[in-house]
This record gives structure tokens, C-alpha cells and sequence, in this order.
């Protein structure tokens, strides 16, 4: 049986994948910073604490591995960057150095990008052939790791596959995990608590929403075609461009009716001085080179997963009351 391994395995993205994968007959490996409880299924499962900013316990935890799913993200979140790149870059740069020396056929590795690498979005949709202006330090440190990425798999040290990510929004399975996890569940929370919904701009910049479940399901698709992917980057997105105001309104309405309570209202107010030019920049994303190779393609419609997120928040938010 392969052996894969997934790094940041207890994250949003990371517990869906590590999900999807446990339920093929292989042995996975899950590494997270601290102890969880992995998911069940076919796999023969390993949960690994580690962390991984130290080179011996990401050698141990990488070790014998036919392929690796990089999902790791520093600390402070996409925003708040600016001391994150030992996660975002120095890892991989280790786990190349590391694997570079070692017998047997190179690694698959499944790298999480972010469409936002590109910087201000020069058209729509993007592709994938645009030059890559990063705005930010979190773009900048992903960048130079799929950069890495990519020479290293120039000199046959890995497989190396990038899959950069649009905007992620759905429901967490992950033991402990918070559901503040992107614009939708922030949002969310914010019309489970009765506040309301407020937008910058007139609410018609369009963000491409990709649920979680179908990020994991790119991932393992992209597992199952390296020879095809490997050396690339690929973009992922569900190409939808779903304007922030008509998202906005939809988790009003969900939230109302899961609480009995009348929707919240959604209102357009003045950004911010300090907002960056790419929060008003509408993003749509065209996967068909990705899909043309994988098959892939998102299954999970906007309305069932806002309908699945905020499902999953009232209940537990519930939860904890009666606990």
C-alpha cells in the first residue's frame, strides 16, 4: 500500500483531506502541531504531533513517504504573514533538502497555493498564464515556495504540484476546530449572533467559492495524476464569480430559517482606508486545464453549502450551550 502523508492534516483544509483520503485503502499518515483524532475509515491510520519548523521531526514525520500533501499555513493567516514564512516556505525548503538525498523514485507532493498569488487580478477569468505581481507578504512566501517547488521537481528531487486555491468556505468535521474559517462563516457567526451583515463597497465584487469538500476532492485528484500535473501550478475554482452582497443575503436567509428568527440586515457601508486594491477586485477562476487532466469539477452548489455551514455552526454552537 502507498503511504500518504498529509502536513497540517487538523486545519480546515487538511482535516477534508486527510477525510477523503481515509477512506481509500492505503496508509495515510496525519501530522498535525498537536495531538487529534485522525479520521476513520479504510486507511490504516497514523496520528502524528510534530512540528514541523524543527528539520528532525518533519524528517521523521515525512519519512518513507510515497507522496506528501503540504497544507500547512503560518501562523496569523493570509492577512497577517509577516512572521510566517519559517512555516510557509522555510519548511518546504527543508523537506526538499531532506527528501533530495534518499533512495527510491521521488515524492509526489501536493502543494497548497492561492490564487491570490497573482496579486491585482489583471482579467477575468484568471487561468494560470498570468505573471504573478504578489500583493501581500503571505503571497510573496507562497510564491517563493512553489517556486521551490518547481525547481525541485526540475531536478527530479520530487513530483511537485501546486494547486493554487480560490476562496474556501463550508463546515468543519475537524475535532475542536472553530468555524471561523473564511468570509462565509464569519459572516455567519455574525447573523447567528444577530448583528448585521455589512459589506465594503456596493457588495457586486465577485469572489470564485469553492467548498472545502471539493478543494479536498482537487487534492486527491491531483494524487491520482501526478505524472500529468507534475511541474505546474494549477489553478482551482468552481468559475461562478458569485457577487459578496447576493452571498451575503443568501446566509441571512439561511440563518433565519435555521433559527426561526427574522434574516439580519445586509448593508453596503465605506471601506476602510487601509483595505488593499484586491478586496475590490472581482476574481473568477478557470480550472478546465486542471479538469481536463483530473476529471475534477465541484459538486457542491453555493446554496447547499451555505445551507451545510450554517447548519454546521448553529449546531454547534448549540452544543456547547447544552454542555
Amino acid at each position: 500500500m502507498k503511504t500518504i502523508t498529509v502536513l497540517g492534516a487538523s486545519g480546515f483544509v487538511g482535516s477534508a483531506v486527510a477525510r477523503a483520503l481515509a477512506r481509500r485503502p492505503i496508509r495515510l499518515r496525519a501530522v498535525a502541531r498537536r495531538r487529534f483524532t485522525p479520521p476513520a475509515g479504510r486507511a490504516e491510520i497514523t496520528a502524528v504531533a510534530a512540528d514541523l519548523t524543527d528539520r528532525a521531526s518533519l524528517a521523521s514525520a515525512v519519512a518513507g513517504s510515497d507522496a506528501v500533501v503540504h497544507l500547512l499555513l503560518g501562523d496569523g493567516g493570509w492577512r497577517g504573514a509577516e512572521g510566517a514564512e519559517r512555516v510557509n516556505v522555510g519548511v518546504l525548503r527543508d523537506f526538499v533538502e531532506i527528501v533530495g538525498g534518499g533512495d527510491g523514485p521521488p515524492p509526489v507532493v501536493v502543494f497548497a497555493g492561492s490564487t491570490s498569488q497573482v496579486g491585482v487580478p489583471p482579467r477575468e477569468p484568471l487561468d494560470g498564464t498570468e505573471p504573478d505581481h504578489p500583493a501581500t507578504p503571505y503571497d510573496v512566501q507562497k510564491l517563493e515556495a512553489e517556486q521551490l517547488l518547481k525547481k525541485a521537481t526540475a531536478d527530479g528531487l520530487v513530483r511537485g504540484i501546486s494547486l493554487r486555491l480560490p476562496t474556501i468556505f463550508g463546515e468543519t468535521a475537524a475535532e475542536g476546530a472553530n468555524h471561523d474559517r473564511g468570509v462565509v462563516s464569519t459572516m455567519a457567526r455574525r447573523a447567528l449572533e444577530g448583528l448585521p451583515l455589512t459589506i465594503w463597497g456596493d457588495g457586486t465584487v465577485r469572489r470564485d467559492l469553492v467548498h472545502v469538500d471539493d478543494v479536498a476532492s482537487a487534492f486527491t485528484a491531483a494524487l491520482d495524476h501526478p505524472d500529468s500535473l507534475a511541474g505546474g501550478h494549477w489553478l482551482i475554482g468552481a468559475g461562478r464569480g458569485d457577487q459578496l452582497g447576493e452571498v451575503f443575503r443568501l446566509v441571512a436567509k439561511e440563518m433565519s430559517e435555521h433559527t426561526g428568527k427574522s434574516p439580519v440586515e445586509v448593508s453596503c457601508v465605506e471601506p476602510p482606508s487601509h483595505a488593499p486594491e484586491t478586496d475590490f477586485r472581482s476574481i473568477t477562476i478557470d480550472s478546465t486545464p486542471f479538469r481536463a487532466v483530473t476529471g475534477w469539477h465541484p459538486e457542491i452548489s453555493l446554496p447547499e453549502g451555505v445551507r451545510r455551514t450554517v447548519a454546521a455552526l448553529t449546531s454547534s454552537v448549540q452544543g456547547r450551550v447544552h454542555t
